[in-house]
């Protein structure tokens, strides 16, 4: 019979999220795991069995319960302006893309199951985006029609919300999405 873990697994996935987040999959040291996370380094490695392991642990647990259900959210809104406005929405409590974001630039690139896992949720926020589209503009029922500007809405969303990560205040971000959504409006889909 083995010992009983010294630590609540749940609760380090989360925190290595936080810790990935804000220094990225190469900035993180196991020494900056360990003393974050409050885990001994071989509990660290026995459970995750790597620092890749429990980085593609934390991503799944961020994708799962942070931008799943912002995407939900967005996909729920009466119209594209809500939309938007909920997408871009940041806060404490609602940390939505910034784990996926970092790991579409650092990880995506060089490792297949990281892009795996940042294409399929993208490809759910274009599908969200897509369905209030159409909601929106009532013409536009062919989801075909509406693919192409809800992958660029999505990459707006993106860089926005990556902006607003480099320092750019809540209020630029909220109306440059209003912006977004205005443009959107005057065009017919």
């Amino acid at each position: 019979m083995g010992r009983p873990r010294g630590f609540d697994e749940e609760q380090a996935v989360q925190a290595a999220v936080e810790v990935f987040a804000d220094q990225g999959y190469d900035g993180t040291s196991v020494d900056d795991l360990v003393a974050k996370l409050g885990v001994h380094r071989n509990s660290l490695y026995k459970t995750f069995g790597s620092k890749r392991g429990l980085y593609t642990r934390a991503l799944r647990w961020h994708v799962e319960h942070q931008v799943r259900p912002l995407v939900l959210a967005v996909s729920a809104a009466h119209d594209i302006t809500e939309a938007l406005h909920r997408a871009l929405a940041a806060d404490a409590a609602q940390p939505g893309f910034d784990l996926l974001l970092r790991a579409a630039v650092e990880r995506a690139p060089i490792d297949a199951e990281v892009a795996e896992i940042v294409a399929s949720c993208l490809q759910e926020f274009d599908e969200a985006l897509g369905r209030v589209l159409i909601a929106t503009y009532q013409g536009a029922d062919e989801t075909a029609r509406v693919a192409a500007p809800a992958t660029e809405l999505t990459a707006a969303v993106l860089g926005l919300r990556l902006r607003a990560r480099a320092g750019a205040s809540g209020t630029h971000t909220t109306e440059a999405g209003g912006a977004v959504a205005d443009q959107l409006s005057r065009h017919e889909i």
